[in-house]
């Protein structure tokens, strides 16, 4: 067996043993309480180090696959036909990004070993860490070999990374300035091109660090803050789940429910869409994923019923970002861990609003079912109970989540970790949609996914770290404080601004940028930290519907192999009908509050 094929192998193995024992270690725990027994000694330490090990490995089988998340979908590390040089560079770039996160992670390493502090009985915290210099070296090992076969590119790559070693490893600079601006340059042209956006986030963070002679290892120190915070293992679990139940045949049962529930509304079947990607959004916590999952099976079904294109294409591209303020969102969950709100409030005070927003878009629909003059079906309660009786398990499924997140008797983590059982025995045993030769792969391609988010979230941390130390929050709120008297002009402008970042920013490192910034002047403006929480992810749901460059626009370009001014065109109605809700959101608190008071 090769090298490439000894280490595919090892990390697929990792990905799924680590997958597989955080779903099952919640779960002895729930068992274990229930029982009045104990269970297993640090139990819970362990799935959040897990997290960390998730993310690296996962972040590993997506620079493998090429499947890192960026902001343009053409693959970076292929080899390209022809020299390219902005491509070289981004490269290039993304190397040494990789490098001195990997120097950093040794740096960390290497302090945490010679002061040893044990995480559970006979475990040091180093040993957990461990991943983080191996996964940056893998990674780097994987752009490389990936992107560049040509001897003269591969030599011309190792001698700009031992001049880059030698000038930020020695004291050869002594203004660092143009440096900084020069690598801002390189980094911003790299993300044009289609480098991740962690390489962006992350050299950003380390080119900051270095020019304020601050170790690079603070990067990776926050980067292990943040993903072995608690209720972080939600992330791969309620990721796993979706991606179980997305593989399954669950969609197809489902949109038959809806339909003969709600088939006789005219604009029922795009209701059903609604309801059903909000559904899948919020179990994966990726609006991508729902268009790429689900848009080959409802575009047709939109088409064969008589609605234009154009509607249709609309619809599934909105629907998409449908139910990121629905349990168990993950932005949800990361904005509460970020700002040290409640998850469960944000989820609370999510609930009506995001009603608002299917309740708006379903009645857009339901008028477009009428000018469109769509065919309808008849209510047959017949038909009605059989569909539901069909999909009686998955429909039992929110209510499962619901009750573990707001009923007190699980962890937030543990509802996600029961989660995973309960999908994977009924897809597999009762309605038998999978069988365990597809589980690995699901499981991997899960993972690639959870690798990507969780890496973004990780170095943002740093880059906020770094905002935090130079008290740029300070001295954005002592600006406002001057400049804006009115608490609902900074709301007008915060819509805006918001609407900016969602466009240009994917929403997990947006989250972990953004909001130490916004949450003082929230505080100062006096608006409650769950409405600024639900305005904020309200406001990013908006912004992968905003020209030019919104994220879930390019998805159902390429899912759809459309153009981007038909994308454009067919999502205009949907995202008036949006900015109208984000603004009623925004100000009326009273919809995301009410269910607090």
């Amino acid at each position: 067996m090769k090298i490439g094929e000894k280490l595919k192998w090892g990390e697929n193995s990792i990905a799924l043993i680590i997958v597989a024992s955080m779903t099952l270690l919640p779960a002895i725990e729930t068992v274990a309480r229930i029982f009045k027994t104990h269970g297993l000694p640090a139990s819970q330490v362990i799935v959040q180090h897990m997290t960390l090990w998730i993310g690296f490995i996962g972040a590993v089988l997506a620079s493998r696959q090429n499947k890192l998340l960026a902001l343009t979908y053409k693959p970076l590390f292929d080899i390209d036909e022809s020299f390219n040089i902005p491509r070289f560079i981004a490269k290039t770039v993304s190397l040494i990004v990789v490098i001195a996160l990997a120097w950093g992670s040794f740096q960390l390493i290497k302090i945490e070993y010679q002061y040893p502090f044990e995480i559970a009985p006979n475990i040091e915290r180093w040993v957990a860490q461990i991943i983080m210099p191996i996964g940056f070296i893998l990674i780097g090992y994987q752009i490389f070999q990936k992107s560049f076969t040509k001897k003269r590119h591969q030599i011309s790559v190792i001698v700009i990374l031992i001049i880059f070693l030698f000038f930020t490893l020695t004291d050869s600079i002594y203004e660092t300035t143009p440096f900084v601006w020069l690598g801002l340059g390189l980094i911003f042209l790299s993300l044009l091109y289609g480098a991740p956006i962690f390489i962006g986030l992350g050299g950003t963070a380390a080119l900051m660090f270095w020019a304020d002679f601050t170790p690079v290892s603070a990067i990776p120190t926050e980067m292990y803050r943040i993903v072995i915070s608690p209720t972080l293992p939600t992330i791969p679990l309620f990721t796993t789940a979706g991606y179980l139940l997305a593989e399954s045949n669950a969609s197809e049962r489902l949109v038959k429910v809806f339909r003969s529930l709600f088939g006789w509304v005219p604009g029922g079947t795009p209701v059903i869409i609604v309801v059903l990607s909000g559904f899948f959004t919020a179990l994966t916590g990726g609006s991508g994923v729902t268009i790429l999952a689900l848009g080959g099976l409802l575009l047709p079904m939109l088409l064969k019923e008589g609605y234009s294109r154009n509607f249709s294409l609309g619809l599934i591209t909105v629907a998409g970002s449908i139910g990121l303020l629905f349990p168990p969102s993950l932005p949800a969950i990361i904005y509460g861990v970020t700002a040290g709100v409640s998850v469960k409030d944000v989820f609370l005070g999510g609930l009506i609003p995001g009603l608002l927003l299917v309740v708006l878009i379903s009645a857009w629909a339901i008028y477009q079912g009428k000018v469109q003059h769509v065919k309808h079906y008849k209510f047959n309660l017949k038909d009605a109970i059989r569909d539901s009786w069909e999909a009686r398990w998955e429909l039992v499924l929110p209510f499962l989540i619901l009750f573990g997140v707001f009923g007190g008797f699980t962890t937030l983590v543990e509802t996600a970790a029961l989660s995973v059982i309960y999908v994977f025995i009924i897809e597999t045993y009762i309605y038998k949609d999978l069988s365990w030769d597809n589980i690995p792969r699901i499981i991997l391609e899960s993972a690639t996914l959870i690798g990507g988010v969780i890496m973004i979230l990780g170095v943002a941390m740093g880059l906020t770290s770094y905002l935090v130390d130079a008290q740029i929050p300070t001295l954005l709120l002592s600006w406002v404080k001057g400049a804006i008297a009115s608490k609902y002009l900074f709301l007008i402008l915060l819509n805006i601004f918001l609407l900016l970042v969602g466009c240009l920013m994917d929403i997990f490192s947006a989250i972990i940028v953004i909001v130490p910034l916004i949450a003082p002047l929230g505080a100062y403006f006096g608006i409650d930290p769950v409405h600024l929480a639900v305005i904020f992810i309200a406001n990013l749901e908006l912004g992968f519907l905003t020209p030019p460059v919104g994220m879930n626009l390019f998805l159902a370009a390429y899912r759809f192999d459309e153009n981007m001014p038909t994308i454009y065109l067919a999502t205009l109605p949907f995202f008036i009908v949006r900015l109208i809700a984000v603004l009623l959101i925004t100000y009326v608190p009273i919809l995301t509050l009410g269910l607090l008071l």
